[in-house]
């Protein structure tokens, strides 16, 4: 496979999360929009199927089912304007209600990027992408458009990113200062007593109580259903009849969850490194445990065929020293190159995990094994700032660490306790040694969240949605692949494609057979066979 560069690497990571290191989509940034110069037109050119779209800058035609107090949002304008970080990009506001059941009252704004479709002649409408999280910053996705969408997408598109609600720039959700969020995510994650149990819970509180006061009531207003409910307002401004939308990981359950709610609306989705929407917080943490651990063996199997591998030369000796290892820094942290900072344990776990999303990022991995086996944890915790979107200067580059626990707090809250986390531990520890219990205390957040959960697992049908694809992975660290089979069969329209291959979703990251059938379905409106299979490389 062809080296990817920095960019496509960045573009590539995406994921949900479901512990106290939490992670998110991690885009190029798109620039601020200081010194913007105004562009109140809206898109040239006439859309073909699938973009029956009203006219340059119009809303769609307002579906029926529209309540009266919402019409004002299906019916504004959206004002672009052109943004720094680009020649071609754009940028505007769209005005959506706070609380959907009082949409009268007060109002909040979601920040949104487009990138106009190159071929104008032949546009088809709008791509609306979302890259994970939740947490993950749109705007920033559809920044990075050409690593995340391929050039025959983009020639016929305009591609679309929005920073969902309580991220980025859209009514951020706030809930530490820098240096509390440094601390945050240092913390041990696997607690071994009932003094670091308690520190983990009492943790867990000041970050929930933190959220309450510097966010107001916006926290309360952040669920997915919330940011499905928002991506149909978004439509209709951008003009378009249906929805065509490519969303990965978390984002596979916006997308389900958006055609759940409009399956009529529900045009041209692709839903790439699903989701499974039945599953409770603990199942998905244990099922996403699991996932790491088949990743965590396929870097270690393809380590130690190489002769320069620092865990050793056969499997069970890798695993030997990487589990005495991480013991090491449980009790004793190790140096860094970063001041006062030191890798712990948590931060050594979160440094191993984010290579592993991405194939091309396991050369990283066994370099900054081989100095923090040496003693030097510095080149772990570059890997670990990299996960959790931390600048060198001890800022960070977004709040998708508070995001990702406010959406999952109203999502899929179960752990109520530390006692029902103790209760757990051996589950978790069973299926996955290195990041199980990790992951299982990290759930600790919403046991003391200061709104009540407003989601509910359950089944997604979508009766009546045109065909959506489905792509899952078969080695997928973050998503493990039986969530794509679930979520295609859950789906009355639902069109399974599988890549067989290591890394985090499937389009866009080096498979040719993968990148032709999203090509095809998106421009074409032709889903592949379900079931079809798209060999590695």
């Amino acid at each position: 496979m062809r080296q990817k560069s920095a960019k496509q690497l960045f573009a590539a990571l995406t994921v949900l999360v479901l512990m106290v290191a939490t992670g998110c989509a991690l885009a190029p940034r798109a620039s601020d929009s200081a010194g913007q110069t105004r562009d109140r037109g809206g898109s040239s050119g006439t859309a073909a199927e699938p973009g029956a779209t009203a006219g340059p800058g119009e809303p769609a035609p307002m579906p029926s089912d529209v309540a009266a107090g919402l019409r004002p949002y299906y019916e504004q304008k959206l004002h672009w304007v052109k943004c720094t970080s680009g020649a071609s990009f754009q940028c505007a506001a769209l005005r959506v209600p706070l609380d959907y059941s009082q949409p009268e009252g007060k109002s909040i704004e979601l920040a949104v990027l487009r990138l106009p479709a190159r071929d104008r002649a032949k546009r088809l409408g709008s791509l609306v992408i979302n890259p994970g999280g939740p947490g993950g910053s749109g705007v920033e996705y559809a920044a990075a458009a050409p690593w995340v969408v391929s050039k025959p997408v983009i020639a016929r598109y305009d591609i679309v990113g929005f920073d969902p609600r309580g991220v980025g720039k859209s009514a951020p959700v706030d809930c530490l200062t820098d240096k509390q969020m440094d601390r945050y995510l240092a913390i041990d994650g696997s607690p071994d007593s009932a003094a670091e149990q308690n520190n983990l819970m009492k943790e867990a509180r000041f970050f929930a109580n933190g959220c309450k006061a510097r966010s107001g009531a916006v926290l309360g207003h952040v669920s997915t259903e919330d940011a499905a409910r928002d991506m149909d307002v978004l439509r209709s401004a951008l003009g378009d009849k249906k929805l065509t939308y490519l969303g990965k990981s978390y984002g596979t359950f916006l997308g389900a969850t958006y055609a759940g709610l409009f399956p009529q609306r529900a045009g041209r989705l692709v839903l790439d490194g699903a989701i499974d929407p039945t599953l409770s917080a603990r199942a998905l943490g244990l099922e996403q445990a699991k996932g790491f651990e088949v990743a965590l063996r396929a870097f270690i199997q393809d380590c130690v065929s190489r002769k320069d591998c620092p865990l050793g030369s056969s499997v069970p000796e890798a695993y030997r020293t990487l589990d005495d290892f991480l013991a090491k820094t449980d009790q004793t942290p190790l140096k860094t190159n970063d001041g006062s900072r030191k890798l712990t344990q948590s931060l050594a776990i979160t440094g191993i995990i984010m290579p592993l999303y991405v194939k091309e990022y396991w050369p990283r991995l066994r370099t900054a094994m081989r100095s923090a086996l040496a003693g030097d944890g510095s080149r772990l915790l570059t890997l670990a700032d990299e996960y959790v979107e931390r600048n060198p200067d001890g800022t960070y580059r977004n709040n998708s660490g508070e995001a990702i626990v406010a959406v999952n707090c109203l999502d899929r809250p179960d752990l109520k306790s530390v006692a029902q986390a103790k209760a757990e531990e051996p589950t978790f520890e069973k299926a996955s040694p290195r990041f199980g219990s990790y992951i299982l205390w990290g759930s600790l957040s919403c046991a003391a969240w200061p709104f009540k959960p407003t989601g509910r697992p359950g089944p997604i049908h979508a009766k009546g949605a045109a065909p959506i694809l489905v792509i899952g992975t078969t080695r997928d660290p973050a998503t493990p692949y039986d969530w794509a089979v679930r979520l295609a069969k859950q789906l009355d329209s639902g069109v399974l494609l599988t890549r067989d291959g290591d890394g985090h979703t499937g389009y866009m990251q080096g498979n040719a057979c993968v990148d032709r059938v999203v090509e095809r379905f998106l421009i074409d409106g032709k889903p592949p066979r379900s079931g079809t299979e798209c060999p590695e490389g």
